[in-house]
């Protein structure tokens, strides 16, 4: 698979609020299905389950089972690899300009 349709499968999954909000609750540890069940009352088992495929696709999360749990985990490197590819070269230009204005500012007249 392209680097390209890869970077389209992360977008397509970060881009539904309800991804996002599981993603949120799987940074600080990993939980179960259940458990993120759990969470969002407002939709069933299932469409939960098929939220969670589709970050499984894009490898957003990482899948283990242990017994009969299904335990999710983030995999934050896709989203830091999108961070480097658009945002890094971006902030490096941004802190480069907030250094030379700080040169500027301290230098005496």
């Amino acid at each position: 698979m392209s680097t390209e349709d890869e970077n389209d499968k992360i977008f397509k999954a970060l881009s539904a609020s309800t991804r996002r909000v599981i993603l949120d609750a799987l940074r600080d540890q990993p939980q179960t299905t259940g458990a993120l069940c759990a969470r969002f009352t407002a939709l069933d088992r299932c469409t939960v389950m098929q939220h969670l495929k589709v970050l499984e696709d894009a490898e957003l999360i990482i899948v283990r089972r242990k017994g009969r749990e299904r335990w999710n985990y983030l995999n934050p490197l896709p989203i830091k690899h999108i961070h480097d590819r658009w945002i890094g070269p971006y902030a490096a230009h941004a802190v480069e300009i907030l250094d030379r204005l700080k040169a500027d500012l301290e230098t005496p007249e």
